[in-house]
């Protein structure tokens, strides 16, 4: 009996492993009706160390020596098209050198725009142009706007 037994569970066993075989995968079955999603790639911000930033509330400019920098940032946008915020740009005057001058606080607005497939990821979108617009004052030299290019 006790072998009878052994047998029918080890063939109940069995047929309900082939029966789950058999049965496609719940997520590999799309109505015909169910409408595609398309993903839309994030659009990123690429920092120094080729960190992809979102929203990021510092950000370097000067990537070489950290003599630009932007804080205090306040995003008021962020798409794939552009994103727009309001912070304070940190400008050293390098007087009388780099290494022995002074930060400046000059209050901006921060434009990205021209977002590319990103090199590093390609899945990823990227800014690849950042302009400051000066508020207020603005560093010696410098007009009220400025544009960059960003790194990819």
């Amino acid at each position: 009996m006790r072998r009878h037994t052994a047998r029918t569970a080890l063939a109940l066993g069995a047929a309900a492993l082939l029966a789950a075989a058999a049965q496609p995968a719940a997520s590999s079955v799309t109505p015909a009706s169910a409408p595609a999603v398309r993903q839309v790639p994030r659009t990123v911000l690429v920092d120094c160390l080729w960190h992809p930033e979102v929203r990021p509330t510092e950000f370097i400019l000067a990537c070489g020596d950290g003599n630009s920098r932007l804080s205090s940032l306040h995003w008021r946008r962020w798409n794939s098209e552009r994103a727009v915020a309001t912070g304070i740009n940190s400008v050293n005057d390098c007087k009388p050198y780099c290494a022995a001058g002074r930060f400046h606080d000059y209050p901006v607005v921060v434009r990205l725009d021209r977002s590319q497939p990103w090199k590093k990821h390609p899945r990823l979108g990227h800014y690849t142009r950042i302009t400051l617009v000066y508020t207020d004052t603005r560093p010696e030299g410098f007009p009220p706007v400025v544009t960059y290019p960003l790194w990819n």
